[in-house]
């Protein structure tokens, strides 16, 4: 029954798409789990480039984090981030991304829609989002293990464990942010 009425939520997102709009992630703070040393960084550094929505790269040894900014006219993907880093060995401590919301309603069950993603705002519900604001993508592979099993406890909520839940009857990626 929970799960039903989170897809009629969902739907209802997706229906009333006339009250989100798109937003465009400018910038975020990667932290990059097991870098030892600066060939690491370099190989991470690398394999990120690779991507075409990003700009520009600066790298902070002393806190494992890489400054990633943006191309304005191209959307971010955020496994593809997640798939870069695990394809140079490593793994994502933290990801905090700032996205640039135009009027993006958050619904009373912490849902607002981009395109075909679907947010899940864990910590705001009933809210307009506008302007540039930084919030901490809290799904697998994008935390540490021990915080994703305490946020799964806390949650109780399959999409969450999977990232993905049914809408209009396609599978949909929703990403789960805490702001």
């Amino acid at each position: 029954m929970k799960t039903f009425k989170y897809i009629i939520i969902l739907l209802a997102v997706v229906l009333t798409g006339g009250q989100t709009f798109a937003q465009k992630i400018s910038k975020a703070e990667l932290q990059v789990n097991g870098l030892t040393c600066s060939m690491c960084s370099k190989a991470t550094e690398t394999s990120l480039r690779s991507l075409s929505f990003i700009e520009s790269i600066k790298p902070d040894l002393d806190r494992n984090i890489f400054v990633l900014t943006f191309k304005k006219d191209q959307q971010v993907n955020v496994d593809q981030i997640r798939d870069k880093v695990q394809d140079a060995g490593f793994s994502i401590g933290e990801l905090n991304a700032t996205f640039n919301f135009n009027q993006t309603v958050i619904d009373e069950a912490g849902l607002a829609q981009s395109g075909h993603t679907v947010l899940k705002f864990t910590n705001a519900k009933n809210k307009t989002l506008n302007g540039a604001v930084t919030a901490k993508i809290l799904d697998k592979d994008f935390i540490s293990s021990s915080a994703f099993k305490k946020n799964a406890a806390q949650l109780k909520m399959d999409t969450y464990s999977s990232g993905r839940g049914t809408v209009n009857g396609k599978t949909t990626r929703i990403v789960h942010l805490s702001i």
